[in-house]
């Protein structure tokens, strides 16, 4: 997931180079500040679909992905609101740093804590508590959720079973007689009944351990399409309004006292 936010990043100079044409024409009352954020906002979303097509489709067979063809539509939706998020992020930070290699230094600073604080590394039930507001505002955090919530989220499906328990201890290389042994052993101590083929844990079992037990399945895409709504209309709007803090001006005045020019430069228009 973190591979679509670093993708994200090199848009970082689109904006910085379009940035001296923007606050000259929104200066000449060319458009509204509200105008450009909504025209930058809906052209970026068809190379947004398309790079989710492709990263998923490339990713969600060849890995071996659970849900079908609705996991994998789900998936897409996932992808798209990382892409839109990422996208959404990097843009805001391009409407606040003014120069290329600090902002590449920013987003790639910002982008691994919101790795570190995601969920991956450490689940949010060990993080510190100072800690867990970051948590929430990672933007990792909400497509690897609905990924993991996307393939363990059936509690039927088992994948662990009886002697399998022990694969992941020094007890691998124990016979197989012996281990069934063990399970009767730790049967008779539990009083219940754990054979070679009882199921130990289930896909709800693997989201508790995570801590991804907050948000339903389909509210974390909806939610991350919704914080990058936030950052690309609402955020960067304010770090246009800010950062450019320019006086608007008369176009008439870019001409001086001849009018003769101005009326040739706009009759070509």
């Amino acid at each position: 997931m973190s591979t679509t936010y670093y993708t994200c990043a090199e848009s970082i100079p689109a904006f910085l180079q379009e940035r001296y044409i923007f606050m000259r024409e929104t200066a000449y009352n060319a458009y509204r500040r509200s105008s450009y954020v909504l025209a930058h906002s809906l052209i970026s979303i068809p190379s947004l679909i398309v790079l989710s097509i492709a990263f998923a489709a490339t990713t969600f067979w060849a890995v071996g992905l659970d849900g079908g063809f609705s996991g994998f539509l789900f998936f897409f939706f996932t992808i798209l609101s990382a892409f839109w998020a990422g996208s959404s992020f990097v843009t805001f930070l391009s409407g606040v740093v003014s120069h290329v290699m600090l902002g590449f230094t920013v987003v790639v600073a910002i982008l691994a804590y919101f790795l570190l604080f995601s969920g991956f590394f450490i689940s949010r039930d060990r993080m510190p508590s100072f800690w867990l507001w970051f948590h929430y505002i990672s933007l990792v955090k909400y497509p690897y959720e609905a990924a993991l919530q996307n393939e363990f989220h059936d509690p039927a499906k088992c994948f662990v079973r009886g002697v399998q328990m022990f694969d992941t201890t020094p007890l691998a290389a124990v016979p197989l007689a012996l281990k069934l042994k063990m399970l009767k052993s730790i049967s008779s101590t539990l009083g219940m009944n754990i054979t070679g083929n009882t199921c130990v844990v289930t896909g709800t079992d693997i989201l508790r351990q995570q801590g991804i037990t907050e948000y339903k399945q389909m509210e974390l895409p909806v939610d991350h399409h919704c914080l990058g709504f936030f950052l690309q209309d609402s955020v960067f709007y304010f770090a246009l309004l800010l950062g450019s803090n320019n006086k608007r001006r008369d176009p008439l005045k870019r001409f001086g006292s001849d009018s003769s020019s101005a009326s040739r430069f706009f009759a070509g228009y």
